[in-house]
């Protein structure tokens, strides 16, 4: 399927958005910011996203969302199991706060933190994204052996320890925080293997 250049400029303007976030916060990007990012006209932001910031704030947590739900696919096409899909995860969180000098971090927490209790429609498409990001986990550990409501438990569990550790990441600017989740998450698979045995 073609995109058409409407759908581009709407796409480009919720990267920009997101770009923004994660570097800026929500509070702290303006809609002048993101059309001037984007490249895009001002009345471009208005036709796509007529319902103003927080609409815009919405596609981008969603994409956000995508990225981090694909990032998860494409490690579990290896054979690594459970274990060996986070850490490759893992791995590729630490590298982008690296590569971005510790600026970038997960939007959906910064969207969170900031506008979780001053609009329902933002705090929505957070759980939205969260529990996309859950469910394939859940999945995965199902699909090795664990009872589906243990999964379900462990992969909220780990989703929420990944998410802590990238904010004390950029915190410390260093990704050995997200070494130790990992270390931590490693122990629970085992526990968890145990459990199931």
């Amino acid at each position: 399927m073609v995109e058409t250049k409407g759908a581009k400029t709407s796409l480009r303007l919720a990267e920009s958005m997101l770009e923004l976030i994660q570097r800026h916060g929500y509070s702290g990007t303006g809609l002048t910011m993101v059309v001037e990012h984007a490249g895009a006209p001002k009345g471009s932001l208005y036709f796509h996203y007529p319902e103003g910031k927080q609409a815009l704030g919405e596609r981008a947590v969603e994409l956000a969302a995508a990225h981090f739900g694909a990032l998860v696919a494409d490690a579990a096409q290896e054979p690594v199991g459970p274990g060996g899909v986070l850490r490759r995860v893992i791995d590729e969180l630490a590298g982008m706060l690296e590569g971005s000098g510790f600026e970038l971090g997960c939007p959906v927490s910064v969207v969170t933190l900031e506008m979780g209790t001053q609009s329902e429609r933002l705090r929505e498409a957070c759980t939205r994204a969260f529990e996309s990001w859950i469910v394939p986990v859940t999945e995965l550990l199902a699909a090795h052996g664990r009872p589906r409501p243990a999964a379900r438990a462990m992969a909220t569990a780990m989703v929420s320890m990944v998410e802590g550790a990238v904010i004390v990441s950029r915190a410390q600017q260093s990704t050995e925080p997200l070494h130790c989740a990992a270390q931590a998450i490693d122990v629970l698979l085992a526990q968890g293997a145990e459990g199931t045995a």
